[in-house]
């Protein structure tokens, strides 16, 4: 039997309930509670701008809800947009002491928009994978390999801290073997599990999906790099960390962010989304 719109209404617990799961979702997957309330209202405006009679024949509304609020926070997750945490207004979940969450989330803000949602839902909310694949856009295999990896990487973060000094250090002399075209030193700078994200965002041809393995890797960034006499190459600071800067005749062409452990690196993000790099070249517009 379908139901009609008065059998939308619900306790007032339940709804603060699913508020705050909502909120608790959003800010683990974006690391700011401000950013998370700004997901949720965009959410609940999209639930009622479905007409009455989409609305009602949804058989679970806090499914739905969970899945836009995913699917909205992927959309906003992009490396060179990426704000430090600032965990305040949103309580982190009951298992979860504040020294504790603030630690993860700083972590979490190394792995790419994927790794973090799978690795989020699953690990942190103990979702159902079908929920999972949903909200991430992967089969269910595909999202188990990605939190898989996000543990790894968590792991592997914790066992070699990086000082800021010794991330510098190593992404200038990723930049120099680069630049270089050494694709020797360049092996000898990753981990050998090392992985690459390339984001185009539809806007440029580039690989969709990531590059696994130190070899392959360096395969990847070179030919991407090559050596052109209009192409440079330069290290600035992306949100607190040094990352590369790649401008092509004077025009930003990829923003390229290096996750450091120890002394290799252990994750790549290649932004090449002429959308993302909007403000880049705005910015470098003002200053001529």
């Amino acid at each position: 039997m379908d139901r009609g719109p008065d059998d939308e209404t619900v306790p007032i617990a339940e709804l603060l309930d699913e508020r705050r799961r909502l909120l608790n979702v959003a800010y683990w997957m974006l690391g700011r509670s401000q950013d998370a309330d700004g997901v949720v209202a965009e959410t609940y405006r999209r639930w009622y701008g479905l007409c009455d009679e989409h609305r009602v024949r949804i058989a679970e509304p806090r499914s739905w809800l969970v899945k836009t609020v995913g699917g909205i926070c992927l959309e906003r997750l992009a490396p060179t947009g990426r704000s430090d945490p600032a965990p305040v207004g949103v309580a982190p979940p009951q298992d979860l002491d504040d020294e504790v969450s603030h630690a993860l989330l700083e972590a979490l803000d190394t792995l790419s928009p994927t790794e973090r949602a799978a690795f989020v839902l699953n690990d942190v909310f103990g979702m159902a994978p079908g929920t999972v694949a949903a909200v991430v856009g992967q089969t269910e295999q595909e999202c188990g390999e990605l939190a898989a990896r996000a543990r790894h990487s968590l792991r592997t973060r914790r066992a070699h801290p990086t000082t800021p000094q010794q991330h510098d250090r190593v992404v200038r002399a990723v930049r120099q073997a680069c630049a270089a075209e050494n694709p020797d030193r360049l092996t000898s700078l990753l981990a050998p599990d090392a992985t690459v994200f390339f984001d185009g965002g539809g806007k440029v041809r580039t690989l969709t999906r990531p590059v696994h393995g130190a070899r392959r890797v360096t395969h990847s960034l070179l030919t991407l790099l090559a050596g052109r006499p209009r192409t440079t190459l330069n290290c600035r600071s992306v949100n607190g960390r040094t990352a590369i800067v790649v401008r092509y005749a004077g025009e930003v062409a990829a923003v390229i962010s290096l996750d450091v452990a120890g002394e290799h690196v252990v994750q790549i993000w290649a932004v090449l989304n002429p959308d993302k790099l909007r403000h880049w070249n705005r910015a470098a517009t003002q200053e001529k």
